[in-house]
This record gives structure tokens, C-alpha cells and sequence, in this order.
């Protein structure tokens, strides 16, 4: 799964530990997901766009077929 966490700090001025403080994990975990190292729970994707103001889908993109170990 794709996301958009990086452009969507970026447009907060966010360092990944303040999004990681926003909601709840580690900076360590920001970089998994934005390094598609790790895929999110989701309430926890429901807890990273509620904090950017959008919609799951505005933060993730799934793509058909794709794991997260391609």
C-alpha cells in the first residue's frame, strides 16, 4: 500500500516525531510506513488521517495485487 505521509507532513512542516506524537507511535514507525516497510492497523490509518484533516483514502493508495512485500 501505497501513502502520502511524507507530502502530507511536509505540508504541515511536520518532522516524523511530531507526526509520530500526533498520533500515538514512534518515529521509527513513521519511517516504516513511509518506507512501505510497514503496513498500518486501521485505527491506526484512521488515527494518521484524522490528524491531517482528510480521508483514509487521501493518505492511502491500495493498490490491487500489491503486498507489502513486493
Amino acid at each position: 500500500m501505497k501513502n502520502r505521509l511524507k507530502v502530507l507532513r511536509a505540508s504541515h512542516s511536520w518532522t516524523q516525531a511530531d507526526l509520530a506524537a500526533q498520533v500515538g507511535i514512534s518515529r521509527q514507525a513513521v519511517i516504516s510506513i513511509e518506507k512501505y516497510k510497514y503496513t498500518p492497523s486501521l485505527a491506526l490509518a484512521f488515527r494518521i488521517a484524522r490528524v491531517f484533516n482528510c480521508s483514509i483514502e487521501q493518505v492511502f493508495i491500495f493498490e490491487e495485487g500489491v503486498s507489502n512485500h513486493d
